[in-house]
């Protein structure tokens, strides 16, 4: 999924002299949260105290509105133990995480897990059935073996054509024993990989933290799954950018969002180019290779941002029709935009 608003952010407020009106901190906000004080009523100004850390296999990056700067930081930094908790948890990069424990059992027996994490594969299973196997949390040997953050040609095509088609998410189960969830995987070719939902379930812990400490605004953005926390200083809707997959210094469209989620999936994040052909990250399980689509990119809202996650991993190259079909099954409410 591409990050929102990726383009250098010009000078900030401090440069100025001056508090930036909400259509120039929409601006500064490209590519990060900015800091800006806004002339209110009080002893201490409404502040956007913001925050930016590797989590999740990318850059979260987060801002929170408050007089407070110190609290607003304490705040930041439970939200990011959150999003590296949901990591620990979920990665499938780690064997003791709870994904990396399924995976070493792949064709054994269950694995004791979190429920958290039995939460988000039973999410990613009702997508998988909603889709019909477009989206498959269990296509992780796909996934490892097209690496495309560190391949250069593509891998051989009878070992691709060995993971097509195998509709691996029917054999994966959740259940409990002994009071706990479990989690196993039917097939030894299996395995989990939950990087189309996970990121979005994070950034919704993220955000509940965020409400827990009394936060009523703030953004939290990983990787382009993004959510807005209620509004802006200014009292409005927080303004979303979606950069052009074609022209990174373009944006393609603005939305306004409030208590709501944006996600973005598209092949100019992560990708490598052989022949003249681009070969991106995001799989079509029925042929276990990058999905081919003349659209680059496609953005979805929902109400929470494991949902616009795993909608936007879904859709992206299946065509607005069966794209309307699938998210009409899956997530009533949730639009491409």
């Amino acid at each position: 999924m591409n990050d929102l608003n990726e383009a250098e952010p010009p000078p900030g407020p401090e440069a100025t002299g001056r508090a930036p009106t909400r259509r120039e901190f929409i601006a500064l906000g490209i590519g990060a949260f900015v800091v800006a004080a806004l002339p209110l009523t009080g002893r201490r100004p409404l502040r956007i105290v913001r925050r930016r850390a590797p989590s999740m296999g990318t850059i979260a990056e987060l801002g929170v509105v408050h007089r407070d700067p110190v609290y607003a930081q304490s705040a930041l930094d439970a939200a990011l133990h959150e999003l590296l908790r949901v990591e620990a948890a979920m990665t499938r990069f780690r064997p003791d995480s709870d994904v990396g424990r399924i995976n070493l059992q792949a064709g054994g027996d269950p694995v004791s897990v979190s429920r958290e994490t039995a939460r988000v594969v039973l999410e990613a299973l009702r997508w998988a059935e909603a889709s019909e196997g477009a989206f498959d949390p269990s296509i992780g040997r796909a996934v490892a073996l097209w690496n495309v953050g560190e391949r250069v040609v593509p891998p051989a095509a009878d070992e691709v054509d060995a993971l097509a088609g195998r509709h691996l998410y029917r054999g994966v189960s959740v259940d409990r024993w002994r009071g706990r969830p479990v989690v196993g995987l039917e097939d030894r070719e299996a395995a989990v990989d939950l990087g189309g939902i996970a990121k979005g379930y994070g950034v919704d812990r993220a955000v509940q933290t965020l409400r827990e400490w009394g936060i009523s605004g703030g953004l939290v953005n990983v990787g382009g799954d993004l959510y807005a926390l209620g509004r802006s200083p200014e009292g409005e809707p927080w303004r979303v950018g979606v950069r052009s997959p074609d022209e990174p210094s373009r944006l393609t469209r603005t939305l306004d969002v409030e208590d709501a989620a944006v996600a973005t999936s598209g092949d100019y994040e992560e990708f490598f180019e052989h022949r003249g052909r681009r070969y991106h990250h995001l799989l079509d399980p029925l042929t276990a290779a990058p999905r081919q689509t003349r659209h680059r990119s496609v953005t979805v809202t929902a109400s929470d941002c494991m949902t616009a996650d795993a909608a936007a991993t879904t859709v992206f190259g299946t065509g607005r029709k069966r794209g309307k079909v699938i998210l009409d099954r899956a997530a009533a409410g949730t639009r491409v935009v």
